[in-house]
């Protein structure tokens, strides 16, 4: 196999990944120049990669954990440094045994060629592999401070990521994805309420649960009463804050990518809507968008995209 055809074959992995776990993330990316797609796909290939492999691993404290992120430091040194000497040998060392150890070669592949083109920091992909760590040993969150740094690290640093690669005019960018990021997180966390309280996970603040007389066995329980309805109504008053504040970066992406992140944006904020009509009983049924709602929203979010402007200091 050529070089190319590697390469061209592990980005179509890193696409058919998407594709099949991140239905909304992949609807809106095909918006983006047909250049900027494939790296997409990468970046949130290898999410998905360290997502799986890390669930599948079983740490149960933040030391095991501490030991797991030097071990993927390693491999991303080795990936960053091959791709800037531009070596293609594999990570590690190690021959690509077994379907996952191919499959993540695959990622890394697609890596090597991406950072040959884009410069992201290889700290951001750590924040992101101590981020999902947590989620091995870390139950409870005490207060939404906590709960914006668990989610700045399993959200925020994706956006992060494909900052380089969609192209922005600013660092000012930067830190409104931040925002968004942690805005997509909470909603995750407000629609996944059941299934993660199955697993024993409440991520909801315990500060707001005591500020709205909400106990975690009700949520263990699955019981939706006036409390926490009204806990869910302030959660969700939360995200839309956090998407309003994320918004204001996009203006200073490049114009070409502009459309699909806020098309993102608002996809994803349609969840808190459907948590609204479920009258945020969230036990019930899990609160979903269509693709007939996101079709039909398209074109006020093209024109609204179209219509935005860079400040002035900072036009392209």
């Amino acid at each position: 196999m050529t070089a190319d055809s590697r390469i061209e074959r592990a980005y179509e992995y890193c696409e058919n990944v998407t594709r099949r776990h991140a239905k909304s993330f992949y609807f809106a990316a095909r918006f983006l120049p047909k250049v900027k797609q494939p790296p997409v796909f990468a970046i949130y290939a290898f999410c998905r990669h360290v997502d799986d492999e890390i669930d599948e691993s079983g740490f149960r404290t933040e030391e095991e954990a501490a030991l797991a992120v030097d071990e993927w430091r390693k491999r991303l040194d080795e990936v960053f440094d091959s791709a800037r000497s531009g070596s293609a040998k594999a990570v590690a060392g190690h021959a690509a045994e077994g379907p996952r150890q191919r499959a993540l070669e695959d990622v890394f592949t697609a890596w090597r060629h991406m950072l040959g083109a884009y410069d992201i920091p290889r700290e951001i992909p750590l924040d992101l592999i101590r981020g999902v760590l947590m989620d091995t040993w870390k139950k409870r969150y005490a207060t939404f401070e906590e709960l914006y740094v668990y989610s700045y690290h399993v959200a925020s640093t994706v956006g992060l990521m494909t900052s380089p690669i969609l192209g922005y005019s600013d660092d000012e960018a930067l830190l409104y994805a931040e925002k968004m990021g942690v805005a997509m997180q909470l909603t995750n966390i407000l629609r996944d309420v059941k299934e993660d309280a199955e697993m024993g996970r409440i991520y909801l603040p315990a500060e707001d649960l005591e500020r709205f007389g909400v106990s975690e066995e009700q949520i263990l329980e699955g019981v939706a009463d006036d409390a926490f309805r009204e806990m869910m109504a302030f959660q969700v008053v939360r995200a839309r804050e956090l998407y309003a504040e994320g918004e204001k970066g996009i203006p200073y992406l490049n114009r070409d990518s502009r459309f699909t992140v806020l098309l993102a944006s608002r996809i994803y904020a349609r969840i808190l809507d459907a948590i609204e009509a479920l009258d945020y009983d969230v036990f019930r049924t899990r609160a979903h968008t269509t693709k007939a709602q996101k079709l039909l929203s398209m074109p006020r979010i093209w024109i609204e995209a179209k219509r935005m402007t860079p400040p002035a200091a900072f036009a392209e």
